[in-house]
């Protein structure tokens, strides 16, 4: 096979002018998967695989037989894409025709037009790992020139899953912290309710939010909001 094309230089920059905090996880690893098929010599289909509590899904693909090559090893519960995922590797398929780690798989591929394929994992081990997939028609169509360029794609496909995941960590995190912000926000109201009520101190009135948490089975912020919004409405009459 032939080096890959020149513009692989070309495509490498307009993934870098991706601003990964504006673009959402599924367009960037379109756009990688897009750009992989366009840099390559020969003809190809491209796929990227996202395993997330085992269970795999094809987040891009560039035509129905990539998609269909990767859903056929999330059926079987194996196969090249898979174990690239989990592993972190690059697995080769040079020639379906002689494969005998897939052999289902490797006979519905050949049926289906493909001669040989490569999966490179994406370099990440979270709760999400991840694949990119390259499918040709012809046995024997990626050397060890193509490989390196699919390691530079997948490594930036990395980057931009990592990204989402730390968006999504972030977010979460944010938001339980404001979930925890109003949950003590609603407990203090309700504790100076019960000051004013009983003339007790602060401790006294949070062990009689206690008691009646425990009572009623249940959660204290639930009493302490129960509390308030008794007292609004009769405010408010």
């Amino acid at each position: 096979m032939t080096h890959p094309s020149t513009d692989a230089a070309d495509a490498f920059a307009e993934l870098g002018r991706i601003k990964l905090g504006e673009v959402g996880l599924d367009d960037v690893l379109q756009r990688v998967a897009e750009l992989a098929k366009r840099v390559l010599p020969v003809p190809v289909g491209v796929s990227v695989t996202l395993v997330r509590g085992g269970t795999g899904h094809t987040a891009a693909f560039t035509d129905d037989v990539a998609r269909d090559m990767d859903e056929r090893q999330y059926a079987q519960g194996g196969g090249p894409c898979l174990d690239a995922a989990a592993s972190g590797s690059v697995l080769s398929v040079p020639d379906l025709g002689a494969e005998d780690r897939w052999p289902d798989w490797a006979e519905q591929g050949r049926k289906a037009g493909v001669g040989s394929s490569v999966s490179v994992g994406l370099p990440i081990q979270e709760a999400v790992v991840g694949a990119l997939n390259v499918y040709a028609h012809t046995p024997h169509a990626f050397d060890d020139d193509a490989v390196a360029v699919l390691e530079t794609f997948a490594a930036y496909a990395a980057v931009a899953l990592a990204n989402a995941q730390l968006y999504d960590s972030t977010a979460t995190l944010a938001r339980q912290m404001q979930e925890a912000m109003a949950s003590r926000a609603v407990i203090e109201q309700a504790k100076g309710i019960i000051m004013g009520e009983h003339r007790c101190t602060p401790t006294e009135a949070f062990a009689i939010l206690s008691k009646t948490s425990q009572d009623s089975n249940r959660k204290v912020r639930d009493v302490a909001q129960a509390l308030v919004d008794r007292a609004t409405g009769t405010s408010r009459s």
